[in-house]
């Protein structure tokens, strides 16, 4: 800790609180590619936004042609990179604050990427900011990278790698604290399976996200599906049951949830399967349904597809996100399985292929990763947390996916406090003014103790 360092951040909250809010304001969910917006305008300008702030508190900051931003400070050959990104998950449903409001109430700034990852990236910019005016020496340049498509493909950080410097060691406050050091290995498949079909369902925004809502269209009575709903043992949701011509529609609500984190939401593509099974629907159409409803339950972790699996690096969890079923059968159907280290993935593409009897369409995988805890970068950031908190803890493994796998000796450090609500991906997310500042105090910390 440097007391000179922290009385500037302090001095500089409501400066970073209105940063962040600014940044909060700009729904930068991707978008259709434009010149020098390659994930669209909004994440563009949210990116612009960033490097703005940056200049007017004196650091150095450069545009990689709308895909990454770098913020940089000191000389020397080593670099520790700090990453973060300015892309956020669609706002989903269920929110009681704008989504994109930034609003204010009793110390909680609520909007979406005040936790994920706008807050720790504007708390980074903070951080760094104090470090430069305190006019600190450092043996190792420190450059916030700052992300723009990490939610929905990482072609920002493919971007880098193959235009920007690797940086010697780096940290990504986009997890949890004290230091994440082992993350599971991420999988996204998308399936289809074409016939002709009477049913109509369409849910989610991503695979990475619980979906909170699922829209139905049945060609079935109302009083049929009523009978199903009452049947299904399935409290914990709500359905809305309309007659519509030739059939029932039916919305499902749950709730939204971080995919690496099923157990906080409550997913309404199950919830769905799990009605339609009791419906006995014929023909095609109800093989189908009895085949998925088999396949994916209301488990969170594969059971059904036999990939209930755990190791030291976590238990394995599985998330159907997307959904689109029309008259031509289910044309896009998009599954999140985060796995351990010891599972490959082609493991789990195998025994999901053989539950849903559908051929993959597209996939998207990412290796998990393992820095040893007695390395520089663990030990020392694990000190920093244990001085800071007062709280020596181990390091984590998680199912999360961050930036801290684009890079060789890279791990996550924040910005989830132990004890304190996460609500990542979900509706009302926020973070405390308190939180903001301690994390902005954390990174700064660490900066120093991993380049001073």
């Amino acid at each position: 800790m440097n007391k000179i360092v922290d009385a500037i951040i302090e001095r500089d909250r409501e400066k970073l609180i209105a940063s962040l809010q600014e940044s909060i304001r700009i729904p930068s969910t991707e978008g259709a590619a434009e010149e020098g917006a390659p994930f669209g305008k909004p994440v563009a300008e949210a990116l612009e936004h960033a490097l703005k702030t940056a200049e007017g508190l004196g650091l150095a900051a450069e545009n990689m042609e709308g895909y990454v931003g770098c913020i940089e400070l000191g000389e020397g050959e080593e670099m520790l990179g700090v990453v973060c990104h300015l892309d956020v998950v669609p706002e989903g449903t269920g929110w009681d604050h704008p989504a994109y409001g930034a609003e204010i109430e009793d110390g909680i700034m609520y909007g979406r990427g005040t936790l994920d990852d706008k807050g720790p990236a504007f708390a980074s910019i903070y951080a760094l900011a104090a470090i430069k005016e305190a006019g600190i020496p450092l043996k190792r340049r420190i450059r916030i990278i700052l992300g723009t498509n990490e939610e929905t493909g990482w072609g920002c950080m493919n971007y880098y790698k193959e235009h920007g410097e690797a940086p010697t060691l780096a940290f990504t406050p986009d997890g949890n604290y004290p230091v994440v050091n082992s993350e599971k290995g991420i999988l996204h498949t998308t399936f289809e399976k074409r016939f002709e079909s009477r049913i109509r369902m369409k849910a989610g925004t991503r695979p990475n996200v619980v979906p909170g809502r699922t829209e139905i269209f049945v060609p079935v009575c109302s009083c049929r599906v009523n009978e199903a709903i009452a049947a299904s043992g399935l409290d914990d949701f709500t359905f809305e049951v309309e007659d519509a011509e030739g059939g029932t529609s039916i919305t499902v609500i749950g709730l939204d949830a971080h995919a690496s984190m099923p157990e906080d939401g409550r997913n309404t593509i199950q919830a769905a399967f799990t009605v339609l099974d009791k419906l006995g629907i014929d023909g095609e159409d109800g093989r189908v349904i009895a085949r998925m409803h088999e396949a994916l339950g209301m488990g969170l972790h594969g059971e059904s597809m036999g990939l209930d699996i755990t190791d030291a690096s976590g238990r394995l969890t599985l998330n159907p996100g997307v959904i689109e079923w029309n008259e031509n059968g289910i044309v896009d159907f998009k599954i999140d399985v985060r796995h351990p280290i010891s599972v490959e993935a082609e493991q789990v593409k195998e025994a999901q292929k053989a539950a849903l009897q559908m051929e993959i369409i597209h996939e998207h995988a990412q290796h998990g990763l393992y820095v040893p805890a007695d390395s520089e970068l663990v030990s020392k950031l694990l000190d920093v947390y244990a001085e800071r908190s007062g709280n020596r803890l181990p390091p984590l493994a998680i199912g999360g996916g961050t930036y801290a796998r684009a890079f060789d000796n890279a791990v996550a450090f924040g910005s989830e406090i132990p004890g304190h609500p996460a609500p990542v991906h979900m509706p009302n997310e926020f973070i405390s003014i308190e939180d903001l500042m301690f994390n902005a105090h954390m990174i700064a910390d660490a900066m120093l103790a991993l380049a001073e």
